[in-house]
Parts: C-alpha cells; sequence; structure tokens
C-alpha cells in the first residue's frame, strides 16, 4: 500500500522538508465512530522505524478530538507515510463503525437477529474490510469460497434447479453447510426440503419474507433452517426486514459503501527544521 502511493519518491516531502528534522504527531479522530486498523496503522509505522503509542484499541468507541495514536521520529517518514497510514484507518474505522450501528440499531428493537457482511469489499482489501466488520459487531459471513457451499441463482440455472444443486453439492462433501440463495417463496420452501441448512432470501420485500416464513411453519420446516434476508439492506429499511422470524440479515454496504470516519494526522512537534 505504501509502495503504491510513494511511486518513485515522495518529491515534495524530500524537497521541503530537511533530512535531519524529526516529529512528533498526533492521529486524531474527528468524529463519533468505532476504532478499527489501529494495529495495522501501529505496525506500518513500526515497521518504518517510527516510534509509536497507541492510545485506543480496536473496537473501542471513539469520539471527537480523541488522540488515537501518538507518533515520533523521522519527519519526513512520518508525512510520507501519512496518507497510507489515514486511509486504513479511516476505511476500516468507517465500515467498524457503520457495522456497529446497524448492530445496535437491531438490539434496541429488542431483536436477535445477526448483522453480517458480504463478499462485497474493495478488491485486495478482503482481510481489512472483513476484520473491520467484525470489530464493528458484524458477522464476517463467508472470509474465502471455500469457507462454506452457497448455492447461487447462477448455480441453479446451470444445475438445473434448487434440489438438483443441493443434491449435487450434499453428494461433494459432508464437512460443509449449504446455503441457498432464492428467489420465490416456492423456491425457498424447496431449498429447505432439499436439505439446505441456510435459505437466503434475496431482495425479498418485508411481505414476501412474512410469506415465506408461515409457508415454511406450515411445512414443518422453518426450525430445520437458518433464515437469511439479503439484498437492498440499509440503515432505514433494516427494521423492516429483520424480525423475530429472521435469524441473519446480511448487509452489502457495510463493505461496498461505508461512509469513512473523520481521521487526521497531525504535526505537534518538529525539530531539525530549515531556518
Amino acid at each position: 500500500m505504501l509502495a503504491e502511493d510513494l511511486g518513485q519518491g515522495d518529491v515534495t516531502t524530500s524537497l521541503v522538508v530537511p533530512a535531519e528534522a524529526v516529529a512528533e504527531a498526533s492521529v486524531i479522530c474527528r468524529e463519533n465512530g468505532v476504532a478499527a486498523g489501529i494495529e495495522e496503522a501501529r505496525v506500518l509505522l513500526e515497521g518504518l522505524g517510527l516510534n509509536v503509542e497507541q492510545a485506543v484499541n480496536d473496537g473501542e468507541h471513539v469520539k471527537p478530538k480523541q488522540v488515537l495514536l501518538r507518533v515520533a521520529g523521522d519527519a519526513q517518514t512520518i508525512i510520507s507515510a501519512e496518507r497510507t497510514v489515514l486511509n486504513i484507518l479511516t476505511r476500516m474505522s468507517g465500515i467498524a463503525t457503520t457495522a456497529r450501528r446497524l448492530k445496535e440499531k437491531l438490539e434496541k428493537a429488542g431483536l436477535k437477529t445477526i448483522v453480517a457482511c458480504t463478499r462485497k469489499t474493495a478488491p485486495g482489501l478482503l482481510y481489512f474490510d472483513k476484520k473491520a466488520a467484525a470489530l464493528g459487531g458484524a458477522d464476517t459471513h463467508r472470509l474465502h469460497l471455500d469457507d462454506m457451499i452457497l448455492i447461487k441463482d447462477s448455480h441453479i440455472v446451470v444445475a438445473g434447479s434448487v434440489e438438483k444443486a443441493v443434491a449435487n453439492a450434499r453428494r461433494g462433501t459432508f464437512s460443509k453447510k449449504i446455503e441457498v440463495e432464492v428467489a420465490t417463496v416456492a423456491d425457498a420452501v424447496n431449498a429447505a426440503k432439499a436439505g439446505a441448512d441456510i435459505v437466503m432470501l434475496d431482495n425479498f420485500s418485508p411481505e414476501q419474507i412474512r410469506d415465506s416464513v408461515k409457508m415454511l411453519k406450515k411445512k414443518g420446516l422453518r426450525e430445520k433452517i437458518l433464515l437469511e434476508v439479503s439484498g437492498g439492506v440499509t440503515a432505514d429499511n433494516i427494521l423492516d426486514l429483520a424480525s423475530r422470524d429472521v435469524d441473519i440479515i446480511s448487509v452489502g454496504a457495510i463493505t461496498h459503501s461505508p461512509k469513512s470516519l473523520d481521521i487526521s494526522l497531525e504535526i505537534v512537534k518538529a525539530r531539525g527544521k530549515a531556518k
């Protein structure tokens, strides 16, 4: 990440900041949120030979003007690494904050529905995005494609039917849970009958979710599966889509469009400056 930003070198800093200059800096939060990326930022800065004092831990609630990290050492290094460090912190803290707020919204409504993120992460940032979601209290769902079997619409089209897709998966392994993404109430029932462990209602309206629950209960299948809701979930509609009958609600927006937390780095002391 740092090499990507530096290119052939930070020409501005190397020309403006004396090579012998040393500095002290503070990484400061500017709004309420959840800290994430603190460990990654510390490891990066320490790897550059800087002294780092960690003022908060990952997963902690932070408030405006709160210091997250204190950094001391070579001034050129601090300034050149600033944007990379802040990019890690602001994105990861934004994801953690989004996850925490969604989880708390469900808890305040008296719901035990699990909030999960999805694989809609930024390319190359899956580890960071997923870790941040977990720090915010969201379930990471699948970290990788080998974690579990998730049969989606494309799989069903090629396999021929929900039943055939589940049967193929069952024949291939006994050690992985099988989840099936469905688009109709009928297919929700078919997936449960076929032996799915988890049924995902994709882009269902609140009415369709209630109809699915009602039909699954009628067929004696509801208690045999976990029920997940996914698709178009936002902070505004999450309470309409979640209910006591929904076990999991997955929210792509946690990782694909998080609002970055406002965090900045400020030089608080410098020595060896040009006269």
